[in-house]
């Protein structure tokens, strides 16, 4: 590889720390990089195109920037046919003799398949640089990491994992949440489960863990609290969506029942991977598991099947229906 590249190929699906190196590369064309900098969406434009920009001389400057997002998946998808493969040949030619003003920045928001023709062939180039950003696996690491390299922040593991668990492993929203966490705590103290619940949309998901332990308990108007906050925290839901989230949560929680009834193993990864929950959620759920025996949560089961019949039948509006629910499984 040359001193200084003239093509970069940045691809993966973790866009934070793609789109950081990104952004060290525009920043690196200084106060006038505007005047030197062109981006392209690489469904709506020719390879052709794409290098003639890069190869145009700067104006009052030493380097030039293009910037081209999604040319090497759309060259190279099905379908593309001989129009794809010209482009991919043409730009496999002409990539290891750019200019050395050139800075090309190739941008894919998936990681590319090792196998991909136009890849391999950059692999091979001594102008270019190459790296793949893959979304981490252990979000909650990440999140406790991002905190306090980005942020110089402290987040407690249950908000990380709590976080990680409402935004599905999405890298994007997990770091939309984080920043506004740290804003909201302001350095004062470490972020804590409660403020996730407090600032973020996991507030339904931990209303239901809260209720689940108060019926265990048969604290039947705490569950009624939490039924009603829930529901005056969501006017458009008349009920259906909560009952749907209340059956998954006794759902699980059976999963789970049967998981360690039968010697399975007690962490929250082992019982995540068994019942394909979150690691976080698993080790809730464990701890709730216990509090009912099979039985029970079967004939839970089958008295939320009733008031699910009863409610798209009409027999029931569905936010009475969670009142009875409540009430009966507290006396239960």
């Amino acid at each position: 590889m040359s001193a200084t590249p003239t093509f970069y190929i940045l691809h993966g699906d973790d866009s934070i720390s793609r789109d950081a190196a990104l952004a060290r590369m525009r920043k690196a064309m200084g106060e006038d990089g505007d005047l030197n900098r062109s981006e392209f969406d690489g469904t709506q434009t020719s390879a052709a195109e794409v290098l003639a920009a890069v190869k145009s001389l700067p104006f009052l400057a030493e380097k030039r920037l293009v910037i081209v997002k999604g040319l090497i998946s759309f060259v190279s998808r099905k379908g593309a046919g001989k129009t794809g493969k010209a482009a991919a040949d043409r730009l496999i030619a002409e990539l290891p003799s750019l200019p050395a003003f050139a800075r090309l920045a190739l941008v894919e928001n998936e990681l590319l398949s090792e196998k991909n023709r136009l890849l391999k062939a950059a692999r091979t180039m001594e102008n270019g640089y190459i790296k793949g950003f893959k979304k981490p696996q252990r979000l909650a690491s990440w999140i406790k990491q991002r905190a306090q390299n980005e942020y110089d922040a402290e987040i407690s593991a249950a908000a990380a994992s709590a976080i990680a668990m409402l935004v599905n492993d999405d890298v994007l929203r997990a770091d939309n949440e984080l920043h506004k966490l740290v804003c909201y705590v302001d350095g004062e103290r470490a972020i804590s489960e409660d403020d996730v619940a407090a600032l973020t949309p996991y507030v339904p998901e931990a209303n239901i863990f809260e209720m689940v332990d108060a019926l265990a308990i048969g604290d039947g108007s705490r569950a009624l609290e939490l039924i009603h906050q829930s529901l005056h925290q969501n006017p458009g839901d008349a009920g259906f969506g909560l009952f749907g989230m209340i059956v998954r949560q006794f759902r699980l929680l059976s999963m789970t029942r049967d998981h360690l009834d039968r010697g399975g193993g007690a962490a929250g990864q082992a019982i995540g991977q068994a019942i394909d929950a979150h690691a976080f959620v698993a080790g809730k759920l464990a701890t709730q598991a216990r509090r009912f025996n099979a039985l029970q949560l079967d004939a839970i089961l089958k008295r939320l099947q009733r008031y699910d019949q009863d409610m798209k039948t009409g027999r029931i509006e569905p936010r009475l229906a969670l009142e009875l629910l409540v009430t009966s499984l507290a006396r239960a």
